[in-house]
């Protein structure tokens, strides 16, 4: 048998993976794919970083987990409160049961309350205003009522990273099924929902969720990630409307209609799926929206009440203080340009990859 002396041609990559290839050039891109990974791992483990309740703890014989609490209060043991801990676990623990023992956080502080003088031992209470600088105990102050910046900044990362996925991921699920149907089914369906597009457009977007808040007695995390989001849909809609007035007109969506599929499976299997690289870039831009968002209504005083920490909030509070308290604003502010700048960069490296415009100028 005669041995073939050509190379062997290798298989073509799928668009994701080559996507990807391009993506992972951008450095700055990256990057900012790192710093928001390294966030999202911050906003998970936030009670081990710093906290003052045990990470895990062995009292009465049996193990607790009483960090749980500060994901969810119900999730902390009933236990510490019917022994009447009051929150402090140092003290109470060794006092009930001298055989006890815990493991603590990598920074004894807490986001919802000032800690006190000797709770954890040989350390000074937490200041109160002006007097609150940086020190070692307090590494980025203390705000207008003793509480440690530190840990609101750390605490306050799950409340950024939650309000732009899930309100991203409301404006996703609107804005998809908008355009989608605009722009498959045309006619009269595309012109009610384009004016419905043009007329959400024209409202300016923190007035209407202003006013979508102010009809809400108790504002909630959660009320203010589902107002975002459904005011945050347009961009999106108008963009999967155009690339599925696009895509609907190509050889292989009218075979699949010659093959008898249906039109649900044409929009969400064949369209939709070939549609998504384009539609991914204003997502990924929302989200940093949506962050921007939040820290300006809670900057504003109408973002989500205590004990939910947030980096508008800290910004607030030392926009009346600026010339005393200059932490207030540069630790937040910080930690809001970065994110939304990491964002961005993400959203720029998706559009550069996906481009194959983009590719061919590089």
């Amino acid at each position: 048998m005669a041995k073939s002396s050509g190379h062997e041609a290798k298989p073509s990559q799928g668009f994701w993976a080559e996507s990807w290839r391009y993506y992972r050039r951008n450095y700055r891109a990256m990057a900012a794919l790192a710093f928001v990974f390294a966030l999202s791992l911050i906003a998970l483990s936030a009670p081990m970083i710093v906290g003052t309740k045990p990470i895990v703890c062995k009292y009465k014989g049996n193990l607790y987990y009483p960090m749980m609490g500060y994901y969810n209060n119900r999730w902390e043991p009933s236990i510490f409160h019917q022994d009447r801990f009051r929150k402090r676990y140092p003290e109470n623990l060794k006092k009930n049961d001298p055989d006890s023992w815990a493991i603590w956080p990598l920074v004894f502080q807490d986001p919802n309350r000032r800690v006190h003088e000797d709770e954890w031992p040989g350390q000074p209470g937490n200041e109160l205003a002006e007097k609150g600088i940086p020190n070692k105990y307090n590494l980025m102050g203390t705000d207008i009522d003793g509480y440690d910046v530190f840990a609101r900044l750390v605490h306050g990362t799950k409340t950024a990273l939650l309000v732009g996925f899930v309100s991203m991921g409301i404006a996703s699920v609107i804005g998809i099924t908008v355009g989608a149907a605009a722009g498959f089914l045309g006619g009269w369906v595309d012109v009610l929902l384009s004016r419905l597009i043009e007329f959400v457009i024209c409202i300016p977007s923190l007035v209407l969720i202003l006013a979508l808040l102010a009809i809400i007695d108790q504002v909630t995390i959660w009320h203010l990630m589902a107002v975002i989001g459904a005011t945050g849909w347009t961009g999106i809609a108008r963009l999967t409307r155009a690339e599925f007035l696009k895509i609907k007109q190509l050889e292989y969506v009218t075979a699949a209609k010659a093959l008898g599929a249906g039109s649900t499976r044409i929009m969400f299997v064949h369209i939709l799926r070939n549609s998504m690289a384009p539609i991914l870039v204003p997502i990924t831009f929302g989200i940093a929206s949506a962050i921007l968002t939040e820290s300006a209504l809670s900057f504003l005083g109408f973002g989500a009440p205590p004990p939910n920490p947030s980096w508008g909030t800290l910004l607030s509070q030392g926009r009346s203080n600026i010339q005393d308290m200059w932490w207030l604003i540069v630790y937040p502010g910080l930690a809001i340009f970065f994110t939304v700048l990491a964002y961005n960069l993400i959203g720029e490296g998706i559009q550069e990859a996906t481009d194959p415009r983009t590719r061919e100028a590089k």
